[in-house]
């Protein structure tokens, strides 16, 4: 059964907040991520080492904000970079890839020259919408590449102490229907194996069918999954027991996932999750105020706003774990309330990821 906690005035917002079923807790404010593009957000998060092609993918995101402010002359001037870097690195890049994939790079390296080529004249052109578009599907292109880098074996090491838990090895798509329409997300489980494998778990299950959307908080959350009767989680049929996940954060440059100890407790107040809540649709794991280590099926949607969300800064970082993406759809968000409700999860890709425990 869900806790409901106080509701927030626009003040409130401002101020870090535990995300819990119970009474929030105050916890630090920790430097956030200034990208809100989901897809940006994941290329980032992606567990591979390849500095041309970052290069390549962070100078065209840069554009983002310029395009924002009509900045021609520097958008041409970066358009015109990123084009030199990948005439003059794709060799290089090439030979990073893996052998077996290097056909399929190559193929992806000559559609990504065209369509650099002709962000170049959109640039020169002054072509908002041209400019836009191109430099959708070149980022596309630049994430296929990044894709053919991804190593064979799972890279990161789990606590032993979890092997009873699911867990996603790599990354999921899911269709999430609601009483409002349908949304995508990617869920990420190479950042947070053991939360993403909860929710893909139960998604398989059909635990989340009909479920209500039991908590609404205008510029902040959505959030679902508590079950029906007086449960807070879900309850393993084989022990009868709730299934707990640990509170689980990955950040960037650091060797370990941080398991169970938020932000504050480690005293990391300007780090950055390698999976922020930084953009709308954000998907979280709810745990209650009493522990780390009690998440169970409640998950929510941020509702990220950024008039209430510093640049660079946000609410909960470091604090609860996020563990993907709403990368289609997000805009009914903003219609869902306590009166609406989650149809299905249905898993399009990546089930083969999920494994039932070590």
């Amino acid at each position: 059964m869900i806790k409901k906690i106080l509701s927030f005035s626009i003040l409130t917002l401002f101020l870090p907040l535990f995300f819990f079923w119970e009474n929030p807790v105050i916890a630090a404010l920790p430097t956030g991520n200034r990208v809100k593009d989901p897809y940006a957000i994941l290329r980032k998060a992606l567990p591979i080492e390849q500095n041309e092609l970052r290069e390549i993918q962070n100078k065209l995101e840069e554009t983002s904000d310029l395009v924002r402010g009509g900045r021609w002359p520097a958008i041409s001037k970066a358009a015109s970079r990123t084009q030199f870097l990948l005439n003059n690195r794709s060799s290089k890049i090439i030979q990073s890839i893996p052998e077996v994939n290097r056909t399929q790079a190559e193929e992806i390296i000559v559609k990504l020259k065209q369509n650099l080529t002709a962000l170049n004249d959109e640039a020169n052109g002054k072509n908002k919408i041209k400019f836009i578009n191109i430099r959708k599907k070149s980022l596309k292109q630049i994430g296929d590449l990044e894709a053919l880098l991804l190593p064979k074996d799972f890279p990161y090491e789990i606590p032993k102490e979890f092997d009873n838990l699911p867990r996603l090895l790599g990354r999921a798509s899911v269709l999430i229907e609601t009483s409002k329409g349908s949304m995508n997300a990617i869920i990420d489980g190479y950042n947070a194996p053991l939360t993403a494998g909860a929710f893909i778990d139960l998604a398989q299950k059909g635990f989340y069918e009909g479920l209500p959307i039991n908590r609404a908080e205008e510029f902040f959350i959505l959030q679902t999954g508590d079950p029906k009767g007086t449960n807070s989680g879900y309850i393993d049929p084989d022990t009868n027991q709730e299934r707990n996940v640990p509170l689980e954060i990955r950040v960037d440059g650091k060797d370990e996932t941080i398991y169970n100890q938020t932000f504050e407790e480690l005293g990391l107040y300007t780090e950055t999750p390698v999976l922020p809540f930084a953009t709308l649709g954000t998907l979280g794991w709810a745990h209650s105020a009493k522990a780390l280590d009690d998440g169970s099926s409640q998950f929510f949607f941020f509702l990220y706003e950024a008039e209430l969300n510093p640049a660079g800064r946000n609410l909960i970082d470091g604090s609860n774990a996020a563990f993907g993406y709403v990368v289609e759809g997000e805009e009914i968000l903003n219609e869902l309330d306590v009166k609406d409700q989650i149809i299905s999860i249905k898993i399009l890709e990546g089930l083969e990821k999920l494994k039932p425990h070590a």
